[in-house]
């Protein structure tokens, strides 16, 4: 049965690429230029469900199942040679309004932060022209990204490093303003990727996971194990091959809640139900998401 005792959340913590934009797509074009370069066929999300934010590791099991000659080494250099074109990022729907709600009608404030595996050179090139990104997150100090000095010697996800580094972040900013120091499960984490997913569920935080569709459909008939953080449970890489038709169709209009209440799976966060989180607004929400125009209203769990 699901927990429905958790604490008000007083942070939000947000991946990048897949979450707040749609760089997903364009590392998918990257991928597939090389590896049609060598005669290979398109990159498909099966795979890529177990590459995707993993660092090496992930990398190492690309080119496995490529069979290519090629070295970690030599495939981030020929996808560097394509870096230019993440300058044609776009913010994913329903990210603008998150956002902005997030940042400036919540009260008392939600602390926002970022924490992203790619690089902080990277981030900027992809983000530097859209103004809702750099607004909601103004503060350099709440950036962790894969490149940080402190993520030296840590690990990527699924470990959890990042995002205790983040909380840590946050705290150290959180005691200067005068204000209790936070605690792991009042922190929210949008996280597109499943490793993503696991890494925030063992930082003891709570998820919402907004696959790529690619994504939602070779893990249909698994978003519950994805959920729970437990694809890996058994030490095995997991084969993510689809399974339930027209589960996906169903997921674009509703959610799907974890066991335990933790996480959480939508399609786009279009609509985001801030009636689900015991977020204070200063503005009425609707049903579905919609932000009205009333005075402060204090919100619930559902």
């Amino acid at each position: 049965m699901a927990a429905t005792n958790f604490p008000p959340l007083r942070a939000c913590i947000f991946d990048v690429d897949g979450t707040l934009i749609n760089s997903e797509d364009i590392y998918t074009d990257i991928y597939n230029e090389i590896l049609h370069s060598y005669g290979k066929p398109a990159y498909p999300w099966a795979i890529k469900a177990t590459q995707q934010s993993r660092g090496t590791p992930g990398t190492q099991r690309l080119l496995a199942w490529a069979q290519l000659p090629l070295s970690v080494a030599d495939w981030k250099a020929k996808e560097k040679a394509y870096t230019h074109l993440f300058k044609n990022s776009k913010i994913l729907p329903g990210v603008e309004t998150l956002l902005t709600t997030l940042s400036t009608q919540t009260s008392p404030p939600v602390k926002l932060a970022l924490a992203s595996s790619a690089g902080h050179a990277l981030f900027d090139l992809k983000t530097s022209h859209i103004p809702a990104i750099s607004a909601a997150f103004h503060n350099p100090a709440l950036h962790v990204f894969g490149d940080d000095p402190e993520m030296a010697g840590c690990e990527k996800k699924p470990n959890p490093d990042i995002f205790l580094l983040t909380l840590r972040r946050l705290n150290e900013a959180t005691v200067k303003e005068g204000e209790a120091e936070l605690r792991a499960e009042e922190c929210l984490v949008f996280e597109d990727s499943i490793a993503g997913v696991e890494a925030a569920r063992r930082a003891g935080m709570r998820v919402v996971w907004v696959p790529h569709p690619g994504l939602a459909e070779a893990c249909a008939g698994k978003e519950m194990d994805v959920l729970m953080g437990r694809t890996e449970d058994d030490g095995k890489v997991p084969e993510f091959l689809g399974g339930v038709v027209g589960k996906l169709e169903a997921y674009e209009s509703d959610r799907v809640l974890s066991e335990d209440g933790r996480a959480e799976m939508v399609m786009s966060l279009e609509g985001f139900r801030y009636t689900s989180y015991e977020f204070s607004l200063k503005i009425d929400v609707q049903e579905g998401g919609d932000v009205g125009i009333a005075s402060k209203s204090g919100l619930t769990s559902s």
